[in-house]
């Protein structure tokens, strides 16, 4: 039963990407050629509107047929019409619908920090690149060592989606691990954490020096399973054990708007300090969940 259920997700999933890719698509090929910034402004919120109903629908029969056991704690001060920087941990792709279940129209259009290698999704990756998503290369400390430019090119995107996000509200999230955790993944890295992987705050760092007097606030999210290894396709097949988000605002400190972090040492160590002591907070918030369950 379940693995039917979990074909069964994946036609749904399949033919609602495929109905809204139509008018995708068409969009996005006038935004390819329509060369003034205005007329396009206007086409990005059209894709933004096919998204955030791809979204909808997606999480309509999710919550029909899945039946999800999810416990939310969301503030009650959002609006679509604010700019919020979410933070969160990352255990796996469900971690993106489990977001939009908590979020979904609560907040404006979201943006994710994606590995370049997501845009070769099919009718996916192309709604990823229409709507402007910052796509990371994530070089490693060698080959940065090597071509010092490099670590210019990740930057360039995020600064690309902040210069468009002042336009309109937006919601920017970044899964600041970098990756989805796993033991094998934390043990490699030797991080401090229990059930987290070290916090990259370099992404963080460049969103709230751009936009930092424009966001309403950071929202902290922790998301936790009851499964030690969850996976989305035991999501799809209506398997996946209780599921916990917990999200709260935290205000944006006044020396963060002052901070330039790529270029100071003391304001990049002042950040690792403040993301170290939050990353501390969830790691314990995530052991008390794990043991309750």
């Amino acid at each position: 039963m379940a693995i039917f259920k979990g074909f069964v997700s994946i036609v749904l999933l399949t033919l609602n990407t495929l109905f809204w890719g139509v008018p995708l698509i068409a969009l996005t090929f006038l935004k390819v050629i329509i060369p003034v910034r205005r007329y396009r402004n206007w086409i990005l919120k059209g894709l933004c509107a096919v998204a955030l109903n791809w979204i909808g629908v997606n999480l309509w029969w999710m919550k029909r047929w899945l039946k999800p056991q999810i416990n939310f704690s969301v503030p009650d001060t959002l609006s679509p019409q604010q700019w919020w920087l979410v933070i969160s941990n990352h255990r796996s792709w469900t971690d993106i619908f489990i977001l939009m279940m908590a979020l979904h129209r609560r907040i404006p259009m979201p943006r994710f920090f994606l590995k370049r290698q997501l845009i070769w999704i099919p009718i996916v990756g192309l709604a990823f690149w229409a709507l402007e998503f910052p796509f990371m290369r994530r070089y490693s400390r060698e080959q940065i060592t090597k071509q010092p430019k490099l670590a210019t090119i990740d930057r360039h995107s995020t600064e690309q989606m902040c210069r468009q996000a002042r336009h309109a509200p937006i919601t920017i999230i970044n899964f600041i691990e970098g990756t989805r955790f796993t033991a094998v993944k934390r043990d490699v890295q030797q991080s401090p954490y229990q059930h987290l992987l070290r916090p990259k705050a370099g992404g963080v760092a460049q969103v709230l020096g751009l936009l930092g007097d424009q966001l309403n606030g950071i929202l902290d999210v922790t998301i936790s399973y009851a499964n030690p290894s969850p996976t989305f396709w035991g999501f799809l097949c209506g398997k996946e054990a209780p599921i916990t988000l917990n999200a709260h605002q935290l205000a944006i400190p006044q020396w963060m708007y002052e901070s330039n972090y790529h270029d100071e040492k003391q304001h990049k160590e002042r950040f690792h300090a403040w993301i170290n002591s939050l990353w501390m907070e969830k790691d314990a918030l995530l052991d008390s969940q794990t043991d309750h369950a």
